[in-house]
């Protein structure tokens, strides 16, 4: 079963290293969760200057990451963003493996992503949830035996759920449902592994 929607699959090296840059990665993702957000609002979330963010939205702009977001009124002060494509985007290591430059840019992207997930879950573990959110958060590990095409028939059926979850969500927002609702990071991993 595939998901109606896919994130884009980048396969363009020069695409692909527009997030070896750390602080691109994190802008791009703050910009996903906030839905749209001005250069000077991501720069206080990030700690950098306005004029420095907004250097990297438009290096994400010119690889169509993102674009500026047509639903905040043109005041010609502040110039609003957001992500390009709410399916975001992903890639196949084996797409950058036939050069060096290639798998060191697609490695450097995967140890980014990596090291922002997990500077996010800290970033929950530091902080005080009221009992609810943090008896409902969870942190699990499997050990499943699998081959290649299972592996990635049970990413594809994860994705399908997650996707189901977020439209769940989304249309509970848009009717005005917002009490006690936050956003929820799910990381997910599946790996081959020898013990």
């Amino acid at each position: 079963m595939r998901p109606k929607h896919r994130p884009e699959r980048i396969t363009e090296l020069s695409r692909l290293k527009a997030f070896t840059n750390p602080l691109r990665l994190r802008i791009y993702r703050l910009l996903y969760a906030a839905g749209s957000a001005t250069a000077s609002q991501l720069a206080e979330q990030v700690g950098e200057t306005p004029s420095l963010v907004s250097y990297h939205l438009r290096k994400l702009a010119e690889h169509g990451f993102v674009a500026e977001a047509t639903s905040h009124g043109d005041d010609g002060r502040e110039r609003w963003w957001q992500v390009a494509s709410e399916d975001g985007w992903g890639y196949r290591d084996s797409d950058f493996a036939d050069t060096p430059e290639g798998a060191a840019a697609a490695g450097a992207v995967t140890r980014g992503i990596f090291d922002t997930r997990a500077a996010q879950y800290r970033t929950y573990l530091d902080q005080d949830w009221d009992k609810a959110w943090t008896d409902a958060a969870f942190s699990s590990e499997w050990l499943l035996d699998l081959t290649p095409a299972e592996l990635a028939e049970m990413s594809d059926e994860l994705e399908a759920l997650v996707r189901r979850w977020r439209e769940r969500g989304k249309a509970a927002k848009a009717a005005g449902d917002t009490e006690d609702r936050e956003h929820v990071s799910l990381h997910l991993y599946g790996f081959p592994f020898r013990p």
